[in-house]
């Protein structure tokens, strides 16, 4: 039985493609929905030919997935990059930490992308690289305009399936139709009032670059919530903890309270970025509060 991978779903119709049929307009077979199981883009599946001559067919089986997120709703995910404007909008880098945690927590791998760097100064890139330094994450700063640092992203996407995430009107199209050489994603201008861009982006499509990578839109987000995460495991999604833990003077040591912290005097050295240390204190108090809600009821 001939396999494929699911591009995209519209309407109850998934379009499969195959290296030896091409692509097969698909219906799922009716145990799916009995089971409550939709397809998703980056499904692998197997299929049946009904009309060679329609190039239609019948979804046989989805093979088990390495990875799902829910929005975008897409399996088999192996990257996830972040989209940040450099400038306009500016960058929310709250938006930026949920996602990397996001990630970190689907087992997928988060690459931070900046935008737009020809509207900012180096002295501002500067400041930008140093608050994410010693988390590991691989950093790309990217001009859509001039196609500087395109080269460098096209290597990373070979052999994946990547999903570009972030702010409304950092772009995110504008950079996958620059990928794909045609104008594929439909593009939003940034309103400059409020610095927002349009939402453009409608359904989870898979869309195949040159090198054989795979790519995927996501709507711009305002907001974005961080769910899943269990509180004593928040640590767990920041890498540049990852030497310290263990060290503190108290076991289950939170990082924030405690005397003796290796992670807060790893803060004052300058070994993890202030910033960040800050917005994780944030994310802490959040899930604190949730789990004491959870508790009450």
């Amino acid at each position: 039985m001939p396999l494929g991978v699911v591009m995209k779903g519209i309407g109850g119709f998934y379009y499969i493609k195959s290296s030896f049929h091409g692509i097969i307009e698909c219906k799922a077979r009716g145990i799916f929905r009995k089971d409550d199981i939709i397809p998703l883009p980056g499904d692998k599946v197997s299929f049946s030919i009904i009309d060679t001559n329609k190039n239609t067919g019948l979804i046989e089986e989805i093979l088990p997935r390495s990875s799902e997120l829910v929005r975008p709703a897409v399996a088999n995910v192996t990257q996830l990059v972040v989209v940040v404007a450099v400038k306009s909008p500016q960058p929310d880098f709250l938006l930026l930490d949920k996602m990397l945690i996001t990630a970190s927590l689907k087992n997928i791998k988060p690459i931070i992308l900046f935008n737009k760097i020809d509207r900012s100064s180096g002295q501002d890139i500067e400041r930008i690289k140093k608050v994410y330094e010693n988390t590991g994450y691989d950093l790309f700063f990217l001009c859509a305009k001039s196609h500087e640092g395109f080269d460098d992203l096209m290597g990373i996407l070979k052999e994946n399936i990547t999903v570009f995430a972030g702010q409304s009107g950092v772009g995110k199209s504008t950079i996958l139709n620059r990928l794909a050489g045609a104008a594929v994603m439909e593009t939003g201008e940034v309103s400059d009032k409020i610095e927002r861009g349009r939402h453009t982006t409608r359904h989870a499509e898979l869309l195949e670059l040159s090198n054989g990578g795979l790519v995927v839109d996501t709507p711009g987000f305002s907001s974005f919530e961080l769910t899943g995460v269990e509180l004593n495991d928040l640590e767990l999604h920041y890498p540049e903890f990852i030497n310290h833990l263990g060290r503190c003077r108290f076991n289950g040591c939170s990082h924030i309270n405690e005397p003796d912290c290796v992670v807060k005097e790893a803060v004052e050295n300058g070994d993890i970025d202030n910033e960040r240390y800050e917005r994780f204190v944030h994310f802490y108090s959040l899930l604190k509060k949730q789990k004491d809600q959870r508790y009450r009821k």
